[in-house]
């Protein structure tokens, strides 16, 4: 095993490409705070698979763009395990989506809240605790959209997570000297319940074919490198920002 006996706690973890991640951290050795918003059912199953791996889970519910619950969720996970070790900030949505002439302030605001605001509550809620370690791995989901700015409807969203990979950076610079690595997965086209709402059979199937490996990938193949980035391994890396897709988009 990667860890041995490590806390996480991955946000949006009911499904989808946090579903895949808390599992591989359980497999791994580690334990895990699973965070969901509505998707309790969904949240439940997963907190099962961890335990049949041999880890303890923990079930947190609350909205990640909010100040107070995102700090009520913290609390339960220092007073349960007394520690955190790896935050993974994976919640996030397109919520919908609207080209520049036709998008609303409500849904800018709540797209910017659920992608970027939520980063930012969720990893200063945990810097006590690592900070107090000494130590810790923040590891950000962002997006090939941050990079090749999406498609022309998903305009809130790319600048979202544009600034998801801006913000990986500069806190890798600010945190490094209190022993917390900070890094980041820019998924491209995977197969998760984020597409089955807001992508057509159609155009997936069109959009699969441009990629190089002709595939889109999983949230599996998503979760083994955030693993990678967050594991004892990748000591000497922070400030990165890890391209998971398929050669879609290259350096």
């Amino acid at each position: 095993m990667l860890f041995s006996g490590e806390v996480a706690w991955v946000t949006g973890s009911s499904t989808g490409i946090g579903r895949a991640t808390g599992l591989k951290l359980a497999e791994e050795g580690c334990d895990v705070a699973v965070h969901y918003g509505s998707s309790e059912d969904e949240a439940r199953e997963v907190a099962e698979g961890i335990a049949a791996s041999g880890r303890d889970a923990l079930l947190v519910r609350g909205d990640v763009a909010k100040a107070e619950d995102v700090q009520r969720m913290a609390r339960e996970i220092e007073e349960h395990y007394g520690r955190l070790d790896i935050l993974i900030n994976n919640a996030g949505s397109m919520v919908e989506r609207a080209e520049l002439e036709e998008m609303t302030e409500e849904v800018w605001d709540r797209i910017m809240d659920v992608n970027l605001k939520s980063v930012y509550l969720c990893s200063q809620a945990v810097l006590p605790m690592m900070k107090r370690q000494g130590k810790g791995r923040i590891l950000n989901v962002s997006s090939i959209a941050a990079r090749d700015g999406g498609s022309v409807n998903s305009l809130a969203y790319a600048a979202a997570k544009g600034g998801v990979s801006t913000m990986t950076r500069t806190m890798a610079k600010g945190l490094a000297a209190d022993g917390i690595l900070v890094n980041a997965v820019a998924p491209g086209r995977i197969g998760t319940p984020f597409h089955d709402r807001f992508s057509s059979p159609e155009s997936r199937e069109e959009k699969a074919r441009a990629i190089p490996l002709k595939r889109e990938g999983t949230p599996e193949e998503v979760a083994e490198a955030i693993v990678f980035l967050v594991a004892p391994g990748a000591r000497y890396i922070t400030g990165e920002v890890l391209e998971v897709n398929g050669g879609l988009l290259m350096n």
